[in-house]
């Protein structure tokens, strides 16, 4: 009796088990057979490929579809199963739905990494990716252009980098992101993306761009009030690590540029700050911000300005 009891509830939880998992996957159909049950499955699979074929030849594409689909993801382990997603993808492709294409490519690089078909697989995941990113991808309707949301972008982004980890395309894919969210003014991720670029593939040929990037978000940043001298001092320690790491790249000469403005920049804003102390009586304070721009200025209008007033203030 005992006995019975405890092999009760153990058979309740494994028949709930398969209850979600026919109600996760809509029909036993479409639950993946096991490695070990490939015995009389694996004709099976290679029935349900060839009617999927024969539909594909017919030039039935939905059903064609539908039956790929269901042979790699039931049969995954036949030898067709590969060629199976992939043609999957193909005829969604052909059939207006590029974000469902992508899927299933994205599926079989999962499933079979290294695979001849890998390489053509990879080829269509970033190409769908980066038109999603040009805002260049149709819908499924009439071949109608929309524009993928910027999270589901950046994820397409984000799987074809994971595919390709260290590669050219990855770092292509790193540095889309960057722009994506530069371009929506999202810095903090904009930044990330392009340090994360520069920190996983320093020789690649977009992280030199992407450090400079870096520089011109601070000074967007800077630009628009947020943290002003923080975002200043931030964007010109970006430029200096920019030529320490990339010397001689094409925008060396902009970066220099872009150093000079930021320290004059600076002297205007410590001149703003002295003026302000003197306005409100606090000579000693101003004395310490007209100290700093005649030492760091050396010559010019600030610095001939800064040197006056310490003269009316007794120095």
């Amino acid at each position: 009796m005992l006995r019975t009891m405890i092999r009760r509830p153990a058979a309740i939880a494994l028949m709930s088990i398969a209850a979600c998992l026919l109600a996760a996957c809509g029909s036993s159909r479409d639950v993946p057979i096991l490695a070990g049950q490939t015995g009389a499955a694996v004709s099976e699979g290679e029935a349900l490929y060839n009617k999927a074929k024969a539909a594909d030849d017919a030039g039935k594409a939905s059903r064609a579809i539908k039956l790929y689909d269901r042979t790699a993801t039931r049969y995954p382990f036949i030898n067709a199963a590969a060629q199976a997603r992939y043609r999957q993808a193909q005829l969604l492709e052909q059939d207006g739905n590029p974000r469902k294409a992508f899927d299933a490519y994205d599926k079989l690089l999962s499933q079979y990494p290294g695979g001849p078909l890998y390489s053509p697989a990879l080829d269509r995941l970033t190409v769908i990716a980066n038109d999603a990113a040009e805002g260049d991808i149709k819908s499924s309707f009439l071949g109608i252009r929309s524009r993928v949301p910027l999270e589901k972008t950046v994820e397409m982004l984000d799987r074809v980098r994971d595919h390709a980890p260290r590669s050219r395309t990855a770092a292509k894919a790193r540095f889309k992101t960057g722009e994506l969210y530069q371009a929506k003014k999202k810095y903090k991720e904009a930044i990330e993306a392009f340090r994360g670029l520069v920190r996983e593939q320093p020789e690649s040929p977009e992280a030199p761009e992407a450090l400079f990037r870096v520089g011109l978000i601070y000074i967007e940043q800077a630009d628009s009030g947020n943290q002003n001298q923080s975002n200043l001092d931030l964007a010109n320690e970006s430029f200096n690590d920019y030529l320490i790491q990339y010397p001689g790249h094409k925008r060396n000469a902009e970066a220099r540029k872009m150093i000079t403005s930021l320290r004059g920049m600076e002297l205007e804003r410590s001149m703003e700050i002295a003026e302000f102390y003197m306005n409100t009586n606090r000579p000693e304070a101003a004395k310490i911000y007209y100290r700093d721009i005649v030492r760091k200025s050396g010559s010019g209008k600030l610095h001939d300005a800064a040197k006056a007033r310490l003269g009316e203030l007794g120095e």
